[in-house]
């Protein structure tokens, strides 16, 4: 789990710090994606499932419910 905790952290970092030049809605998709990403590779640690499939439908799913919240507060 440690392993993974490090990188995971820095490219959510990056991720994150790229946001300055992008419109509200590009933030939260981004944003949620990257958090989404972290929850989901995380969560399927701590579970002893594939970390790789846990961050990709994480991000997914993150991705979306930026977009919807996004949409739904304009």
């Amino acid at each position: 789990m440690r392993s993974l905790a490090l990188p995971v952290v820095l490219i959510a970092g990056l991720a994150l710090s790229a946001c300055s030049g992008l419109n509200q809605t590009e933030q939260r998709v981004l944003s949620g994606g990257a958090i989404g990403a972290g929850v989901g590779a995380a969560g399927t640690a701590l579970t002893g499932g594939c970390v790789a499939c846990g961050a990709a439908i994480g991000g997914a799913v993150g991705a979306g419910v930026g977009y919807v919240i996004d949409q739904t507060e304009d």
